[in-house]
């Protein structure tokens, strides 16, 4: 009588760390969905008008990161104080003022033109001119060297005296002669 074996079916390793991802995948996705904020508005308006202001506010701890982006507690401290400003029917420049106040200029994204911002202002653009200007000089002047015509002038009238002249014959002979007796260690052997 034969008798036939029935093999169970063994997993490949590319198969169980493919397994392994998706469901790690999957409960780190349960996570992020828990940080949802949840608001009541009384119309679309202020609720558009609080996602408006939270992603124009920085958050004061991440620096670069928006309140809308944050999940710090001090951005769902500021995302509740924005909420309950739009409740008691706020405009949006009241808000700006309100949070500007208690946290300076930094909480905006559009810092107001004063003098104590002006370097926010005004340094971008004058640096992005002084390097175009800094590159236009350096490509100039390096035209200028390929060229040929760099600041120092030399007379090119001006004749060499007889001393000069022998001088650099003798130079130009011993280079000659110099070019011709290269011989490599292998040759010598």
């Amino acid at each position: 009588m034969n008798v036939i074996r029935i093999r169970a079916p063994q997993l490949k390793p590319n198969i169980v760390l493919k397994l392994a991802s998706l469901i790690l995948a999957c409960l780190l996705n349960m996570t992020a969905n828990a940080a949802i904020d949840v608001y009541d508005f009384d119309s679309p308006q202020q609720e558009a008008q609080y996602r408006g202001l939270i992603e124009e506010f920085r958050c004061p701890k991440c620096q670069n990161q928006n309140l809308a982006a944050s999940d710090a507690p001090i951005a769902q401290d500021l995302k509740q104080k924005v909420y309950d400003l739009i409740k008691d029917r706020r405009s949006d420049a009241e808000i700006r003022v309100y949070m500007q106040e208690r946290y300076g200029d930094f909480i905006s994204y559009k810092p107001p033109m004063r003098p104590s911002t002006w370097i926010l202002w005004f340094f971008p653009p004058i640096l992005l001119l002084v390097l175009i200007i800094g590159w236009f000089w350096q490509s100039k002047r390096r035209q200028v060297v390929a060229r040929g015509q760099s600041g120092v002038t030399v007379n090119s009238t001006a004749a060499l005296t007889s001393t000069e002249k022998a001088e650099l014959d003798r130079l130009l002979s011993q280079a000659e002669s110099v070019d011709h007796d290269i011989t490599s260690l292998e040759d010598k052997k």
